[in-house]
């Protein structure tokens, strides 16, 4: 095994640790203590890996749903993409409640929004090579922030009440927004820029 391989071992049993300890106690009540003597390991080894546990609720969901959610072309498989969303919420939503109740909307939402606007950005460069258009820095920037706050924002909600939200018609929701909107969007602004010239 190389030492990349421990070292993913090591923080997933880590991660598997809070993971059990979140099914069992409030997020802020969870100690580093509790997590290493689950996994047999010692504090150094902990903190060699994470700064605390607040990075080690990051990483966790990061493997668990973001990495996952990253293998997909959003433009072409999002119905994968909502169905492994919805998924993972119904297996998971105690998890991300209790990180909520522990620590607060704004903060799970921005674990989410960094990890999903590497994705929101891929989602939009593809929609202009297919469009074979290109818009400025900013206005990307801005169509970016836009959708990673209202996809971090919806997960959240989803999380929270997952049995408020249909998946089928989740899904054709963000087909609308995603295949027809998006394209439409960076032609209408690459149309008003040349409108200007």
């Amino acid at each position: 095994m190389t030492n990349e391989e421990v070292f993913f071992q090591t923080k997933k049993a880590l991660s598997d640790a809070l993971k059990k300890l979140m099914s069992q106690k409030a997020f802020s009540k969870i100690t580093v203590s509790e997590i290493i003597r689950m996994c047999n390991v010692n504090r150094k080894t902990f903190y060699y890996h994470f700064e605390d546990i607040q990075a080690l609720l990051k990483w966790m969901f990061e493997q668990e749903a973001i990495e996952i959610v990253k293998q997909y072309d959003l433009m072409v498989d999002y119905t994968e993409v909502i169905s492994l969303v919805f998924d993972y919420a119904a297996n998971n939503a105690y998890i991300v409640n209790c990180a909520y109740d522990s620590l607060g909307r704004n903060v799970l939402k921005r674990f989410f929004c960094q990890d999903f606007r590497g994705i929101t950005e891929t989602m939009v460069r593809h929609a202009e090579e297919r469009l074979n258009i290109h818009v400025s820095d900013d206005f990307r920037s801005f169509l970016c922030h836009l959708y990673t706050e209202g996809i971090a924002g919806m997960l959240i909600d989803l999380f929270q009440h997952p049995s408020e939200f249909d998946q089928i018609k989740m899904t054709n929701y963000f087909s609308l927004i995603i295949n027809p909107a998006l394209p439409a969007v960076l032609t209408a602004y690459v149309e008003e820029q040349n409108n200007h010239k």
